[in-house]
């Protein structure tokens, strides 16, 4: 299937808006930028209440966002205890 390109120039000023925000959003999805994207996809929303697509996409963004919570709860601790290991076994 060929890629079809669309005149913005016949895209009401929303539509536009509401594209600009879908894409800067799956932009900061790709390099893991999960708060930035989920703000964008919020910023779409007004464009289009209710749309199923964003709407997926911030519940993606916040599960994502949840697990690298998680793995920081997890991480932090052990770090630091392995420092404190280190600066232990070299007094």
């Amino acid at each position: 299937m060929a890629h079809q390109e669309i005149n913005e120039e016949n895209l009401s000023h929303d539509e536009i808006q509401y594209r600009y925000y879908i894409q800067r959003g799956l932009d900061f999805t790709k390099i893991e930028l999960f708060r930035s994207a989920r703000e964008h996809y919020k910023q779409a929303l007004p464009y289009k209440p209710d749309d199923p697509f964003v709407l997926e996409r911030i519940d993606a963004c916040n599960e994502q966002i949840r697990k690298d919570r998680t793995k920081v709860l997890i991480l932090v601790p052990l770090v630091l205890g392995l420092i404190a290991t280190v600066i232990a076994l070299n007094v």
